[in-house]
């Protein structure tokens, strides 16, 4: 809730948005922050991105997601693990980035859909998902990822135009390769166990 000069104080001609959107004179912007020792505001997500695992665990993806694209291959993520068993993650892949990614890892040329495959590029995956898993708590970490070999969009309707994340149209988009992930994870402990 934010309140102020600075802060609009009604929707023009629409009261029903207004009372929505308003408590008792603060604006609910819809963000999750934290105040710091010197009460600084740091914003860590949005509140209707909260991921909630099945064993009740709220995730925000957002610090996962954003440490995520910093590594040069990664184009686009979503963090995904609503009311399943652990959280995960979906990655695409910088096509404009990887030949040069792979010429510099002594790898030869191939596509995006090679590469997804690729032992070497998802090793190098897994090293950024750990990068991201240092900074959230051992619940709040991606346990398993896949790589798609299709980048979110604008033009497919997986991006906004100011390049946010359709989460909805990403989830029901890709949902079985979400449900790929936490298949694979649970065959793979039946057969450790």
């Amino acid at each position: 809730l934010v309140t102020g000069a600075h802060v609009f104080t009604r929707y023009h001609n629409n009261d029903a948005a207004t009372a929505e959107a308003f408590d008792d004179g603060w604006f609910r912007t819809g963000d999750l922050g934290t105040l710091d020792d010197d009460e600084c505001l740091h914003i860590t997500g949005r509140a209707k991105e909260i991921i909630v695992t099945a064993a009740g665990k709220n995730v925000a993806p957002a610090l996962l997601e954003d440490r995520l694209r910093s590594h040069p291959l990664v184009s686009q993520c979503i963090v995904v693990g609503d009311a399943r068993p652990f959280v995960a993650a979906l990655v695409t892949l910088d096509a404009q980035m990887l030949p040069g990614w792979l010429a510099n890892h002594g790898l030869p040329e191939m596509g995006v859909t090679q590469a997804a495959a690729s032992p070497r590029v998802r090793a190098s995956i897994q090293k950024a998902i750990d990068y991201a898993n240092k900074a959230v708590s051992r619940a709040e970490s991606i346990r398993t990822f896949g790589v798609l070999d299709v980048d979110f969009t604008e033009a497919n309707g997986l991006l906004t135009p100011s390049m946010k994340i359709r989460r909805k149209q990403v989830l029901e988009a890709f949902a079985g390769q979400v449900d790929d992930l936490y298949d694979t994870a649970a065959r793979e402990r039946s057969s450790a166990g």
